[in-house]
C-alpha cells in the first residue's frame, strides 16, 4: 500500500517533469520532495529517531512513550515504523525499551 502510494507519488512527478520517463534521477529527485531519504525513511522515521536519541538521551524508551510523543498508536509504531529501523541497526530492543544505534545518529546527524 504505501509503496504503491508512493510509485503514483513518482508517477505523477514523472509526468509533470520528465514527459513521464522514469529514470534514477528523476525518481529520487521526486522522492526528495516526498520527504523520503536515501534510505527510505520518512520524516515520522526520522522524528522517532530524533525523539529517542535527543529527548530520550539515546534510550532506553519505551514504545508507548514514543508514540505518545510522535502522535501515533503504539501498535502502529511497534508494527510499521520499529520493524524496518531495527532491520538497518538503527534502533534495539532491550528489556528496558528501544535504543537508537550511532549509526542512526550519524544517520540524523547527531554526535
Amino acid at each position: 500500500r504505501i509503496a504503491n502510494r508512493l510509485l503514483r507519488r513518482v508517477w505523477d512527478f514523472a509526468l509533470v517533469r520528465a514527459e513521464g520517463n522514469i529514470t534514477q534521477d528523476v525518481a529520487d529527485k521526486a522522492l526528495t520532495m516526498l520527504g523520503i531519504d536515501r534510505l527510505g525513511l520518512d520524516e515520522l522515521d526520522r522524528r522517532i529517531l530524533g525523539i529517542i536519541s535527543t529527548d530520550f538521551g539515546g534510550g532506553p524508551v519505551g514504545a508507548k512513550t514514543i508514540a505518545i510523543s510522535v502522535g501515533e498508536e503504539v501498535r502502529t509504531i511497534e508494527e510499521v515504523y520499529e520493524p524496518y529501523l531495527i532491520q538497518i541497526g538503527f534502533i534495539k530492543r532491550t528489556p528496558q525499551g528501544r535504543e537508537t544505534t550511532a549509526a542512526a545518529k550519524k544517520h540524523i546527524n547527531l554526535k
